[in-house]
């Protein structure tokens, strides 16, 4: 087996000191539907939000924000249902993108997963966005298949991206293919 580290990046470690991954809290919806704004055509509205943190069981959702001055950067979210782990949103604010913000959220995140028993990860990932595509391969997702028309706004296909066997600190392994 091949192991894909999540803390395989040499700035990842020092990057974290500079932010703190925690879960997301009723206030801190405002600033999150701002970065949805900003990074999604149809954002989830608040009453969304609303629900995937106070009546949905399945539903982990964290944030990102900045230690000194703190501001909220980051959202990712994702549905455990048995044992995979199904990532619902994922955005950076755009000030905050190519910085190493969202790999910091997503390590957190799989880590997050793994120690309450996930042992795989999905998410859809839009076709024409390839920094994203690129971010999920790093971490071990590989592309199992298309959702066509999956983006109501404007038709776009989704990639579906899964990350297999998870261990205990949320590192996706891959099988070799050997």
């Amino acid at each position: 087996m091949t192991k894909v580290l999540v803390d395989k990046y040499s700035k990842l470690a020092e990057l974290a000191g500079e932010f703190f991954v925690r879960q997301m809290q009723p206030e801190d919806i405002t600033a999150v539907m701002e970065i949805d704004r900003d990074s999604f055509p149809n954002p989830w509205p608040e009453n969304t939000y609303r629900y995937e943190l106070q009546k949905n069981p399945a539903s982990h959702l964290s944030v990102i924000q900045t230690r000194e001055r703190p501001r909220v950067v980051g959202v990712v979210g994702y549905w455990l249902i048995v044992d995979e782990a199904h990532i619902s949103t994922f955005a950076v604010h755009p000030e905050w993108r190519n910085r190493g913000v969202g790999k910091v959220l997503l390590a957190a995140m799989l880590r997050q997963a793994a120690a309450l028993g996930a042992v795989s990860a999905m998410l859809e990932v839009r076709a024409g966005n390839a920094a994203a595509q690129a971010l999920y391969a790093e971490f071990g997702f590989r592309p199992v298949g298309i959702r066509k028309g999956y983006y109501k706004n404007n038709g776009e296909d989704a990639v579906l991206m899964t990350a297999g066997h998870l261990d205990g600190g949320g590192n996706p392994h891959q099988e070799d293919t050997k």
